[in-house]
């Protein structure tokens, strides 16, 4: 086990399966106090979390799993009420549970599209208001929200999801500009396609009426979801510890963390890199007319 300087509490949210897991392993495995949240812990996801619970006793790591899920108030209140409980005050938060809506975006009714957001943008906005009290009075802390690719670039029929990143993405830079003078710091994490539960567990529009409606265009996203496995199940494909790892060295980090991290193989990354320097200028430009340049 790699010794810290310094060991964080961390809690870290969708952590049955993809990044969620394989961070909380890193950071465990790294010397961190780390508290694995997930839903349904003792039913659907009672594997999950066996899996994590003997990973930490086989390598004598300080990692516990929590029921919490991030779309009711109240298990959100009572995670972290029990995590303060026995933990304290928490250093790091880590925004990982999403859900990604693939499929033709009309055909997605409202109540959908209200799913989708609940998880993607909510959840992470309750997380936030749950830990942030805390940091702000000790005077530090560090919450890194998990967005993606497509939270700055739009794909057809990734619209929903699209939709929710890219208001996760405008959240958490708020409050990375607005939390700059507290010792807290807000950063984001943006993947690109990794093979995760993620794509497999992609919810279809249930109105299959619009869907058909559309035609051959309708039979896209089944393509899509067709091209990105083959991409996954590749000799060589994307390494979801990838993000792990970055989340590790942006905790880890002593000096001033970039606002953005990209994570893709190179090449891969749609232009996002570019893209997030263009509108850092003038991002940063906006901030110091609105004499907030401080903040930056």
């Amino acid at each position: 086990m790699k010794q810290m300087q310094q060991s964080k509490t961390i809690v870290i949210t969708g952590s049955s399966s993809g990044f969620g897991a394989l961070t909380a392993k890193s950071l465990a495995a790294h010397g961190h106090d780390v508290i694995a949240t997930m839903r349904d812990a003792s039913t659907r996801n009672l594997a999950k979390k066996a899996d994590l619970e003997s990973f930490a006793r086989s390598g004598g790591y300080r990692l516990q799993v929590v029921e919490l899920d991030v779309t009711s108030d109240d298990s959100v209140a009572a995670a972290m009420d029990h995590i303060t409980s026995t933990h304290g005050v928490v250093d790091v938060l880590v925004n990982n549970a999403g859900v990604m809506n693939i499929g033709v975006t009309e055909a997605y009714s409202i109540a959908e599209l209200q799913t989708q957001f609940d998880v993607n943008t909510l959840g992470p906005a309750r997380m936030f208001r749950a830990v942030l009290p805390g940091m702000r009075t000790q005077g530090s802390g560090l919450i890194v929200s998990v967005t993606s690719l497509a939270g700055r670039v739009v794909f057809p029929f990734f619209g929903a999801y699209a939709a929710s990143k890219f208001a996760l993405e405008a959240l958490a830079e708020a409050y990375r500009y607005e939390l700059s003078g507290t010792g807290v710091d807000s950063v984001i994490v943006e993947p690109g396609a990794f093979g995760t539960e993620l794509l497999p567990r992609s919810p279809a529009p249930n109105d299959k009426a619009t869907v058909d409606a559309y035609g051959a265009v309708g039979r896209i996203p089944d393509a899509m979801k067709a091209s990105f496995q083959k991409m996954y199940d590749s000799p060589e494909p994307p390494q979801p510890q990838d993000v792990a790892d970055a989340i590790v060295r942006l905790i880890e980090q002593n000096n001033r963390r970039p606002l953005r991290t990209v994570v893709m193989a190179p090449g891969m990354d749609f232009g996002v890199e570019r893209l997030n320097q263009a509108v850092s200028t003038i991002q940063n430009e906006l901030m110091t007319t609105l004499e907030f340049g401080s903040m930056v």
